[in-house]
């Protein structure tokens, strides 16, 4: 199946549509949405990661969540956040969280939201967890990359995520040297004066940038389901003597499930990302919009039913 270009639009054009999320809610993990995400509450996630810890799997679990838009809202999601680092704790699961910070206010004031962050990563601390900042569009990068600036002078149990279509993803790596980053092509529809547009370039800075954070000494999440890529990375670290301690792949719930379990099979920290909760549309539309193979992934879920 090729996914043109218009397609590609269409899905990140859904992904953003407010109407349709709302509409989502009510409809529940339906159209093969429940292949990729681990159920609407905290109880149903564990459980998940659970099964995947017994494979040799490590997760991070990631509450849903899009459009916040109140002081409120992003209280609440603050609070659940915290609910959630708790049960982690309390279940014993081997397990981080992921956040993104517009559910926590960042569009509304960028103390506010740093405000709900330093609780959140705080929270993990007292458990020795680990809290992953998800990387949104372009235009919250720098609000991200200064609120971690700011955290990380008290806490050293926070990381964020490069992406490697960003023109500056380079220059990022280098003033982040020393902290733990997920690297990611990236997800989101950028224009070319911020992020280029061709896949091999887009390839190329990915792997030049995970290269440049190995050799810093940096531990490395290697976010990806690209064999090609996979297989350069172990090649990489094998000619370069970096120990699998320092770095680890990183794979979504319900993707390439046979690649998850040959890399554990071969000694390599594989981490699954777990999105759970009803705001699940933006995330499965991004998830389609990526690449071909995961049309089709959902379309057999449906006929599966």
């Amino acid at each position: 199946m090729i996914l043109h270009q218009p397609m590609k639009l269409f899905f990140m054009f859904l992904s953003q549509n407010k109407a349709m999320n709302v509409a989502a809610k009510r409809w529940g993990l339906k159209v093969g949405a429940s292949q990729v995400v681990a159920g609407k509450d905290i109880e149903s996630a564990i459980a998940k990661v659970k099964e995947l810890n017994k494979q040799g799997l490590v997760c991070t679990l990631d509450h849903l969540g899009e459009f916040v838009d109140s002081k409120e809202e992003a209280i609440e999601a603050t609070k659940y956040c915290i609910k959630t680092l708790n049960a982690m704790a309390s279940s014993g699961i081997d397990c981080n969280l992921s956040l993104k910070m517009t559910q926590l206010g960042l569009d509304i004031s960028e103390e506010f939201c740093l405000e709900n962050m330093r609780r959140i990563v705080g929270t993990a601390k007292q458990s020795n967890n680990f809290v992953r900042i998800d990387m949104e569009d372009s235009s919250h990068c720098q609000q991200t990359l200064d609120i971690l600036k700011e955290l990380r002078k008290d806490y050293d149990n926070v990381g964020t995520v490069i992406q490697a279509y960003l023109i500056r993803a380079e220059e990022d790596i280098r003033s982040l040297k020393g902290t733990s980053l997920r690297l990611v092509k990236g997800a989101y529809k950028e224009s070319p004066d911020v992020a280029f547009q061709e896949k091999a370039k887009i390839d190329e800075n990915y792997f030049n940038i995970i290269k440049d954070h190995l050799l810093s000494g940096s531990y490395t999440a290697i976010a990806t389901h690209d064999h090609y890529i996979i297989e350069k990375v172990i090649m990489f670290v094998k000619e370069n003597q970096i120990e699998c301690s320092q770095f680890e792949f990183q794979m979504l719930y319900g993707f390439r499930t046979e690649l998850q379990q040959e890399l554990v099979k071969k000694g390599y920290t594989v981490r699954i990302y777990v999105p759970f909760g009803e705001d699940w549309f933006g995330y499965f539309m991004r998830r389609m919009a990526e690449r071909p193979q995961n049309v089709a992934f959902a379309i057999r879920g449906i006929l599966s039913k």
